[in-house]
């Protein structure tokens, strides 16, 4: 049982592992000056509250204060596959080896039929043995 729990657990963590290596997503972080205002993964990131004013002084100056700016940190693209060919040769043959040696090692025992498996005895009212004074000595 616990050996399945295990089992079952890792290979979720390890689905997760690689889901995680491959995703992509972008940082959008919204400046005001020199400063920080905002920081969004998967939403729109708030403005300044003087964005109003800022977009009027843009108009006069041709020149913004707030800026935004986009960081993108990008996922592994291409997984690496490989199979027993593209080992070398020593690398196989240890495989061979190891996997020869180690085969009949684990036994599985055949599932055994218990015939009296859901048996249940009778409910005993009286002791026989007593009631008819039978005892073995």
């Amino acid at each position: 049982m616990l050996k399945q729990v295990l089992h079952k657990l890792a290979s979720i963590t390890i689905a997760i592992l690689l889901l995680f290596s491959t995703v992509s997503f972008t940082v959008e972080k919204h400046f005001c000056g020199d400063v920080l205002i905002d920081v969004a993964v998967f939403s729109d990131v708030e403005k300044c509250v003087i964005e109003a004013f800022e977009i009027e002084q843009e108009q006069i100056t041709k020149m913004s204060c707030c800026k935004v700016t986009f960081d993108l940190i990008e996922g592994q693209d291409q997984l690496t596959v490989k199979t027993f060919d593209d080992l070398e040769f020593e690398q196989q043959q240890f495989m061979l080896a190891f996997v020869h040696a180690f085969q009949d090692l684990f036994e599985f025992l055949p599932n055994r039929i218990i015939p009296h498996k859901n048996y249940t005895p009778p409910n005993l009212i009286t002791d026989i043995h007593v009631l008819d004074q039978v005892f073995l000595i």
